[in-house]
């Protein structure tokens, strides 16, 4: 029997003027686009002196973006402009590659490796995706990705020039504008867990827009499948006690797609 291919988003756009159903969210969970905030943003740290006498306070402000908002933009982080755009041009390429092209190495199974993706993994894992959110003709009844945190280490994105990056801050909404040539980076569950809640995972979305397509690149860098997670020992005492039971990796991520994307966060499962 032939298997049945689902058309990609992309290659719907030109053909539909409204949401397709099955893409439409339930009334209660829509971004809801008129609520959100662009007064304020994640912080811009300059790492220009991490390296230098001003190592110190680098380190304070990123320790301070890590317990105040869990995300950071950074710039003068030594990756060339050229080497961006590049990153970027391909990426666009890709997406306006011919459909059966983009579907040879397509899994719905978030947790299936190629032979290709195996060559790579250590004991350690570094996972990047390349997103493309194309124009969406109802931008408030849906998202490109819905409202999670990120279950690995520590990620790091490249957003292009086209805003829809959203962070959930003090129970608003904000707003992450584009800066050129910047990288975005947020913690993940695990150093939550690590530093005992001291620093934050926190809910973040990708929303879509009804003019330009948008190209995100995240980066996730992943433990070892079989390391023992739990909050650090120096962190704990008789006033901060451990607020998650140890844990491997492998079952956390694991659990976390397990649960799907309606529910946003997989931390209360681990909490003691």
């Amino acid at each position: 029997m032939a298997t049945t291919i689902k058309p990609l988003l992309t290659d719907l756009v030109s053909t539909v003027s409204s949401v397709p159903p099955n893409y439409v969210r339930p009334e209660s969970d829509r971004p809801k686009l008129n609520e959100v905030t662009f007064d304020h943003s994640i912080p811009l740290l300059d790492l220009q002196g991490l390296h230098g006498p001003n190592h110190s306070s680098v380190i304070k402000e990123i320790g301070e973006a890590c317990q105040n908002y869990g995300f950071f933009q950074v710039k003068n982080h030594g990756i060339s402009p050229e080497v961006i755009d590049k990153m970027l041009h391909v990426s666009k390429e890709f997406f306006h590659l011919p459909e059966s092209e983009r579907l040879k190495n397509y899994s719905d199974d978030p947790m299936k490796t190629t032979r290709l993706s195996t060559s790579f993994n250590g004991k350690h894992a570094q996972h990047m995706a390349i997103n493309c959110y194309p124009p969406c003709p109802e931008p408030e009844l849906t998202y490109g990705l819905p409202a999670h945190a990120d279950p690995n280490v520590i990620t790091i994105l490249l957003q292009a020039d086209v805003p829809g990056l959203q962070v959930l801050k003090d129970g608003k909404w904000t707003a992450v504008s584009p800066v050129p040539y910047t990288f975005i980076v947020n913690i993940g569950d695990q150093i939550q867990v690590v530093s005992n809640d001291r620093y934050k995972s926190v809910l973040h979305r990708a929303v879509v827009n009804c003019k330009e397509e948008r190209i995100s690149i995240p980066t996730f860098y992943c433990p070892s499948p079989d390391a023992v997670m739990r909050p650090a020992p120096q962190l704990i005492d008789d006033d901060h006690p451990p607020l998650y039971r140890s844990y491997s990796y492998s079952e956390y991520y694991q659990k976390f797609w397990k649960r799907g994307l309606n529910a946003e966060t997989c931390l209360d499962m681990f909490k003691i």
